[in-house]
């Protein structure tokens, strides 16, 4: 037996930890239904045969108590390499529980330090284990905020631009009456080349989405993202059905299952589905996705937490972009050795790192500890 198949053959779980570290953000922020001033991530280290793999989500320190009480239970003890059985025990033990929001948000994290196991176990990066289906990803940049100044949100995406990537998203829905007017804004300092996406999180009602999309549609807005709100997809199929032609509408986000991603679907409400692996089940999770678009021919993108989708995205046959979140990447070279500069509006791995190429600076965290 050679010494990996020795060491794979003896990776049973011996620890589970969990912490959770809240970031200030660089300005206040907001979009059409929130506000905030901070990030919370909630990283994960699951160890095994000497060897830790990472993972983490952005959510809340619920979802570490979580993490550190119900999952541990379930998984602690048991074969590290098998994944598939592993995020079963996860989510049957949280049965009573529900499935969505914390629970899934814990799982997901659980399931992507897994991962990151075995591809260190195995000594390759995690994209080696799925198969990948291209050497890059195209990304989009995203931010936007409805907080910030028209000269603010100029500067920002006019940035993207001028680094190579040649699609940029903003925030709609604060304010209907100034939407348009910021919108066009971006587009003159964004040039008519790049793509321009707008996200309204769910702040209009069908017939505003309807009526503002004639005037997004002027300024080349090819992407309009939860025009009303996430579960109501009668309403998004209707904006759908009503939408200048060159304009996709997209939703998903907030899909804790397949269950969720099959509704939206069958529902005809999305040009494009969307998918968050630090809420739909991690990798795992995410790659279910993508099968469930690949026998409905629906386009994938996947949700902010760029550097943590990366390895998955690369194995998705339905990929069409990745968010390049403008908060999750400034917290994640904040505080991770090995993240990635776009290069041609692209993302790609780093092959020599096993994994998904990523360790936290743990002296540099400390200091936003919870």
């Amino acid at each position: 037996m050679s010494p990996t198949a020795a060491v794979m053959a003896d990776a049973r779980i011996d620890a589970l930890k969990v912490r959770a570290y809240r970031i200030p953000t660089a300005t206040p922020e907001s979009d059409g239904t929130l506000t905030w001033d901070s990030t919370t991530l909630v990283y994960v280290e699951v160890s095994a045969a000497g060897v830790t793999g990472i993972g983490f989500t952005y959510a809340d320190i619920a979802t570490a108590k979580f993490i550190e009480t119900i999952l541990s239970e379930a998984i602690v003890g048991k074969d590290a390499t098998q994944i598939a059985a592993r995020w079963s025990d996860m989510y049957a033990t949280s049965r009573n529980l529900g499935r969505g929001g914390v629970t899934s948000m814990a799982v997901s994290a659980v399931d992507v330090a897994l991962w990151d196991l075995k591809g260190k176990l195995l000594g390759v990066p995690v994209y080696m284990l799925f198969g990948a289906t291209r050497s890059s990803v195209p990304v989009y940049g995203s931010g936007g905020f409805t907080a910030y100044s028209k000269q603010q949100l100029c500067d920002q995406l006019a940035g993207w631009v001028n680094e190579g990537i040649p699609r940029v998203k903003m925030k709609v829905g604060r304010d209907p009456r100034a939407d348009p007017g910021r919108v066009a804004a971006a587009r003159a300092a964004i040039g008519r080349d790049a793509e321009l996406f707008i996200d309204a999180n769910g702040a209009y009602s069908a017939q505003q989405a309807i009526g503002l999309a004639q005037s997004f549609a002027e300024q080349q807005v090819t992407w309009f993202e939860e025009p009303v709100y996430r579960e109501d997809y009668a309403g998004t199929r209707f904006v759908r059905e009503h939408a200048p032609p060159g304009m996709d509408i997209s939703s998903g986000e907030y899909g804790y299952g397949l269950y969720t991603f099959a509704r939206m679907i069958e529902a005809q409400a999305v040009d494009v589905l969307q998918a968050d692996a630090t809420r739909c089940g991690g990798f795992s999770g995410l790659l279910a996705v993508d099968g469930l678009c690949q026998s409905t021919m629906t386009p994938l993108s996947t949700h902010c937490a760029p550097h943590l989708h990366l390895h998955a995205a690369m194995a998705c046959k339905q990929l069409r972009h990745i968010e390049y979140f403008f908060d999750h990447t400034r917290i994640e070279r904040m505080l991770f050795d090995g993240t990635r500069n776009p290069e041609k509006g692209e993302l790609s791995p780093d092959a020599t790192r096993p994994g998904i190429g990523l360790e936290l600076r743990l002296a540099d965290a400390e200091r936003y500890a919870l």
